[in-house]
């Protein structure tokens, strides 16, 4: 059977979807582990709730994160590794060494309000500001640059007058909750 490894940072509600997906055989594969960015965080939880293994991140160098993540794929050995909100940037040997295995979901339409420093809230605020009549979330493969790898698949949410950053996330996570776990049982089935 296939096995994914799942990177997060946050509450983990896509990783939540994953698990969903892969438990009502929506993916057809197990989630061998969890790396977590850092500690305390609601993906934990999730984990430990569903009896997945976790690994919490205490790289302080580049150099040190990378020689982490490597150990800890190396022996979870996944088919797929999916980002569900994970803030670290990859470093270049791990993406050397599962090129075009890594997967992010990212909250805009990519190419527009990507790249360093647009995750979570920043990205909502900076689309509503510009005024934009649509945005929605993206999965792409992910490369040497932030928000710049190939692009899977893209699902749009319209954008309401009275939309706020914060009603617009919540739009756009309910569509991410879909269409990770969808790009995930195409890729690995």
């Amino acid at each position: 059977m296939k096995k994914i490894v799942v990177l997060a940072s946050g509450s983990g509600t896509n990783f939540q979807a994953v698990i969903d997906s892969v438990q009502d055989g929506t993916i057809n594969a197990t989630i061998s582990g969890l790396i977590a960015g850092k500690a305390g965080i609601g993906a934990i939880d999730r984990a430990v709730k569903a009896e997945i293994p976790y690994y919490i991140l205490t790289a302080t160098t580049s150099a040190e994160l990378e020689q982490q993540l490597l150990e800890k794929l190396n022996e979870w050995d996944p088919d797929l590794i999916v980002l569900a909100g994970f803030l670290k940037k990859i470093p270049g040997a791990v993406i050397d060494q599962y090129r075009n295995r890594i997967i992010n979901i990212h909250p805009s339409l990519l190419p527009k309000f990507g790249g360093k420093g647009f995750y979570g809230m920043n990205v909502h605020r900076a689309v509503i500001e510009s005024g934009e009549q649509v945005s929605g979330c993206t999965v792409h493969y992910v490369n040497e640059f932030y928000d710049q790898g190939d692009i899977i698949r893209q699902t749009s949410v319209p954008i309401s007058k009275d939309d706020t950053p914060e009603s617009l996330a919540k739009n756009v996570l309910k569509e991410e909750h879909k269409l990770l776990p969808e790009v995930i049982a195409e890729l690995l089935n």
